[in-house]
């Protein structure tokens, strides 16, 4: 199920012009600076017709100082066009940093809104539309009501002023004019919506190719190695057709609704000239006046199409906002703010009756009444044939989802009442494939702190000999400076799980989650890795989900799942003693007796 299918509700366009100028105000100076700066160089504009009309009829007169006269008004000119190509150059100079700033505020609103949903938000919504919201979407909507809206208030002020001045100079042939507009902004209405719904199939349409792009391009080594190009450029380009299907529909109705107030811009222009020519010959209306006249109603025609343009840019940014507006919106079932936090944390953890089945599978029920107790200080070894529910139940003690029934709760408070920064601060888990950031290693590991600035060269140092990662890192000729790569691809397994272990180590948790920590790792790594993590587990509340026999035995217990439930629990001698229970884990592929 994608993002696209799961938020379908319309928003009314009043609503979102609303919010997007509400955006839009944080640049209230720069935005009004650009009106005055516009009404300012319009006005110019709109006084080019008037003296042009001026000098025609100066030159058609018998007057004898005609050339000084010419003289003087031309300096006029020169002047008044200086002052508006200055306004000019302001107006797009402050819309064009308006426009970058209002982009840069909506895409910190996404992606805040993005990083705190829940994880069962990211299970249905794939990364490439994500990514594409930020991307592109806020740079149309940015533009669409910086830049295009300023255009817009030119284009009404042009059309409104060349109006008005047509029908001061001819109100006979103002009328005849301008009967043709009502019809165009009738059209214009109606081919607006339409225009606004192809945009938001061209942004659809282009958020499912680039997240093919991107899962291909951060997966690149599986594709080649399988030798999967040939398919994958086939996928892309089925998906970028796509794209450029739904870009022919929303190009013909640009091309449709442009042609047509074109035609109705120059209708004005012919009807006016025809009539105007009929008039000057029966000595109604002067060359000058008629000439002013005429640049007036191509003013309005060159208006009409611009506030097309503008109009159908407008509905295109509302297109693209409407999908920025249901991530920004969206209210996350579990909120990162409120709650309580405890002073004396010890790390006791109980499961009480829990059933829980992920939301994007509610019919599989991975847990079923499930029950278990972990006093503080305590290792826990969690043992099982995969998919009966280890890794789920380090999910939900981090409360990345919510158990459907039942209570699970830390220091006898239900986690759902706790704040839920606090209580993932007070958590470290360290899992098979650790995550490394595309940084150095230092900054990986200091990741774990809560206040980078504080944690000193000696404390940094203590947690990488404890995590045994020391001696390899000062082989590295940058040290501690060295970039990973992406996924730290550029480390070994076991260096890369060392380092999580510092990482974890920094942080300092009360509650130690070890998913699957050595079993990726060959026998050298292994050894390292298990010294590190005993450091790790040293006075903390540890839940180690294991395959290992050897990872298992320091374990005060091992909890043995099947189909969500405990079946059997003990320690490492009494599973010993329980032959057939040690031969049915082993049937299982749940321990592995190396």
């Amino acid at each position: 199920m994608s993002f696209n299918d799961i938020h379908r509700s319309k928003i009314p366009v009043q609503r979102e012009l609303k919010k997007l100028l509400k955006i839009a105000a944080n640049q209230k100076w720069k935005l009004t600076g650009a009106v005055l700066l516009l009404f300012v160089s319009s006005t110019v504009t709109m006084a080019v017709p008037f003296c042009v009309g001026k000098l025609i009829d100066m030159m058609t007169s018998s007057d004898g100082d005609l050339k000084e006269k010419l003289l003087s008004f031309c300096k006029i000119l020169v002047i008044i066009f200086i002052v508006g190509a200055l306004a000019n150059s302001g107006r797009v100079y402050l819309m064009n940093i308006s426009s970058h700033q209002v982009t840069n505020a909506l895409r910190k609103k996404v992606y805040g809104s993005i990083l705190c949903q829940e994880p069962a938000f990211f299970d249905h919504t794939k990364t490439g539309e994500l990514i594409n919201r930020i991307s592109s979407d806020t740079t149309t909507v940015g533009m669409s009501i910086t830049n295009n809206i300023s255009d817009g208030l030119r284009y009404s002020f042009i059309f409104a002023a060349a109006s008005g001045l047509m029908i001061y100079t001819s109100p006979s042939l103002a009328t005849v004019g301008l009967f043709t507009v009502a019809p165009v902004a009738i059209v214009a209405a109606v081919a607006g919506k339409i225009l606004k719904q192809n945009s938001k199939s061209v942004q659809d349409a282009l958020a499912d190719a680039t997240q093919v792009c991107e899962e291909r391009i951060s997966n690149i080594r599986t594709v080649q190695a399988f030798a999967k190009l040939e398919e994958e450029n086939k996928i892309y380009n089925h998906k970028i057709n796509n794209v450029l299907h739904f870009a022919y529909k929303e190009s013909l109705g640009r091309a449709m609704f442009f042609g047509m107030t074109g035609f109705s811009g120059n209708l004005i222009i012919l009807s006016v000239l025809y009539y105007g020519g009929t008039m000057m010959s029966e000595n109604q209306i002067t060359i000058g006046s008629l000439s002013s006249f005429l640049l007036y109603a191509a003013y309005v025609g060159i208006s009409i199409g611009g506030l097309s343009t503008f109009y159908s840019e407008l509905m295109r940014g509302l297109g693209a906002s409407t999908r920025l507006w249901e991530l920004i919106d969206r209210k996350p079932l579990i909120p990162f703010e409120g709650g309580i936090t405890l002073p004396n944390f010890s790390g006791n953890v109980n499961f009480e009756n829990v059933s829980f089945a992920y939301p994007s599978r509610p019919n599989g029920m991975v847990l079923s009444d499930f029950n278990l107790s972990i006093p503080p200080g305590s290792v826990y070894a969690l043992v099982g044939a995969s998919g009966c529910g280890k890794s789920t139940i380090g999910s939900l003690i981090l409360r990345l989802y919510d158990c459907q029934k039942g209570i699970i709760s830390v220091d006898g408070q239900n986690i759902k009442q706790l704040n839920l920064k606090w209580l993932r601060r007070n958590i470290g888990i360290v899992s098979q494939e650790p995550v490394l950031f595309s940084f150095s290693i230092r900054n990986n590991i200091m990741y774990g702190a809560d206040i980078q600035n504080e944690v000193s060269n000696e404390a940094l140092e203590d947690v990488l000999h404890k995590a045994n990662a020391l001696e390899f890192i000062e082989r590295f000729p940058k040290g501690l400076d060295t970039v990973v790569g992406e996924r730290g691809v550029m480390l070994s397994g076991g260096q890369r799980q060392r380092i999580a272990i510092a990482r974890a180590l920094l942080k300092n948790p009360k509650i130690l989650i070890l998913d699957e920590a050595t079993s990726a790792l060959d026998a050298e790594s292994e050894f390292l890795v298990q010294n590190a993590l005993e450091q790790l587990m040293d006075g903390r509340t540890v839940i180690t989900i294991a395959h290992r026999l050897s990872t298992v035995k320091k374990a005060h217990e091992i909890i043995v799942l099947e189909n969500g439930k405990v079946v059997e629990k003990g320690k490492y001698d009494d599973l010993l003693l329980n032959k057939g229970l040690f031969y049915r884990l082993v049937q299982l592929q749940s321990l592995k007796t190396h």
